[in-house]
């Protein structure tokens, strides 16, 4: 089954300092949805935007890579027959309806890297 990466952009994280136990609630209900139809693969929350750090060339800076409303918030990479049905999947995410959104790609290689076990 081929493997698509969902963007999920919106004005913050979710996590964000101002999330409340609601905004919270409306996405562990999508990740648990997820995991129940066994589409997910893995999924990750980023932390709120203000602690990112961005480079370009040789120059660092805080915040995020460009100014834009929107951030990516969070990704996950799911399982799905094909695009179509990785749409549907996708279309469900909270941020949609949310004032955000997700961009979906396929995910053409790669995987979890694990460091071996010391001992």
């Amino acid at each position: 089954m081929a493997q698509y990466a969902i963007l999920i952009y919106a004005n913050d994280s979710a996590h964000a300092p101002q999330a409340t136990p609601e905004d919270l609630a409306i996405h562990d209900k999508h990740a648990a949805e997820l995991e129940e139809a066994g589409a997910v693969v893995a999924a990750f929350a980023l932390t709120p935007r203000d602690m990112a750090t961005s480079i370009r060339g040789d120059v660092v800076t805080d915040g995020p890579f460009v100014e834009a409303k929107e951030v990516v918030a969070g990704f996950y990479v799911i399982e799905a027959p094909d695009l179509d049905a990785a749409l549907e999947i996708a279309r469900r995410n909270p941020a949609t309806q949310q004032g955000g959104g997700v961009e979906v790609r396929p995910v053409h290689s790669g995987g979890v890297i694990t460091q071996p076990a010391e001992g």
